[in-house]
């Protein structure tokens, strides 16, 4: 895997991984412009969310993927068992993942220590993403999922729900450590249906996901090794399972290394191969999309279909304005052979 000998202070890591402040709520910006990271979005009545990670969940909308007015966060306060599974949390989430079932919204969200598996994956539902509406109100269901270093060896974070051909509800998730994990949820989506103990990689950078963990890169926190892949994301097409995740680093501004690749299965659990028959598993996946001379680091995607068109979206660092954050909206098409392919647009 790439590495780029930068030693990068811990301290410069953290102040890179947030945005920057948000702007007032109520503002409206083009999309270019607009302050991001790990974003996931969804559409209600015309009206498309973006969640991402922020104070409280970062939120934003648009009516035409043009122009975003920024909301509310989905937390004024962060739900007091966060900071007892959580001693170092201060209310800035990771990562969340939306999606709709049964007349309800279900908002993923993590929280965590920086550069340490002491993490957890929590849920909140609302029957409505519209704050105006008289029924809007986010209720938190608490921990789905924890992490405990010493003893998993994965990362509960960036979760994302995937259902499979038979309506079961499943959560992809991790970070660095022993690669990306799944885990079967109950029908009720706030809980695991199971023991944890075992859960499957699906993804990872190491050729035997069971080997010790990697180096970390000079100047990044010790823990988390060197096995850098996260922010995976399934998305089900035409009968078959396709999972994209983000490999190298991101939070380090215009000095970020993210990228994609992608694999695809025919059940939800695997096997995921890429275009070329690797297993992600053993270090597999073909690169979808890096960065360019303006973009880098782009990654943590989510996949969508609005209106006939398959969208990718992302976050990039702009080298044009002091590496920060942003969002990126680009799309997808389709190889005869069922391969997704995009680039980015260029301004």
């Amino acid at each position: 895997m790439k590495r780029p000998a930068l030693l990068v202070p811990l301290a410069v890591l953290l102040a890179a991984q947030a945005p920057p402040p948000p702007p007032p709520v109520g503002t409206v910006i083009p999309a270019a412009d607009v302050p991001m990271h790990d974003p996931v979005m969804i559409r209600e009545n015309g009206t498309t969310y973006i969640f991402a990670t922020g104070k409280g969940i970062a939120v934003w909308s648009s009516t035409d993927l043009a122009r975003w007015r920024r909301e509310a966060p989905v937390f004024a306060e962060p739900p007091a068992w966060t900071v007892a599974a959580v001693p170092t949390f201060r209310g800035f989430f990771w990562a969340p993942d939306i999606s709709f079932h049964d007349g309800q919204y279900y908002l993923y969200y993590a929280v965590s220590a920086f550069g340490k598996n002491t993490s957890a994956i929590g849920v909140a539902t609302n029957v409505t993403l519209d704050s105006r509406a008289p029924d809007f109100k986010w209720v938190d269901h608490g921990e789905v999922i924890r992490s405990v270093p010493g003893r998993t060896n994965w990362n509960a974070i960036d979760p994302n729900l995937v259902t499979d051909e038979a309506g079961t509800p499943w959560v992809d998730f991790g970070s660095f450590w022993g690669g990306i994990k799944l885990v079967q949820l109950t029908p009720d989506r706030l809980h695991v249906a199971g023991p944890i103990d075992a859960l499957p990689t699906i993804a990872c950078r190491m050729k035997d996901p069971e080997a010790p963990n990697p180096p970390a890169l000079a100047g990044l926190p010790v823990d988390a090794g060197g096995n850098a892949i996260e922010a995976p994301f399934i998305y089900r097409r035409g009968g078959r399972y396709y999972l994209f995740c983000s490999i190298d680093y991101c939070c380090r501004g215009a000095a970020s290394t993210y990228k994609m690749i992608v694999g695809r299965a025919d059940r939800v659990t695997g096997p995921y191969v890429d275009e070329d028959g690797m297993p992600l598993a053993r270090g597999g996946g073909r690169v979808l999309l890096a960065g360019d001379a303006r973009w880098h680091g782009v990654g943590h995607c989510g996949v969508y279909d609005f209106d006939g068109t398959t969208w990718l979206i992302f976050h990039g660092y702009d080298a044009t304005d002091h590496g920060l954050p942003k969002l990126r909206l680009e799309k997808i098409r389709w190889t005869p052979d069922g391969w997704p392919r995009v680039e980015i647009a260029q301004p």
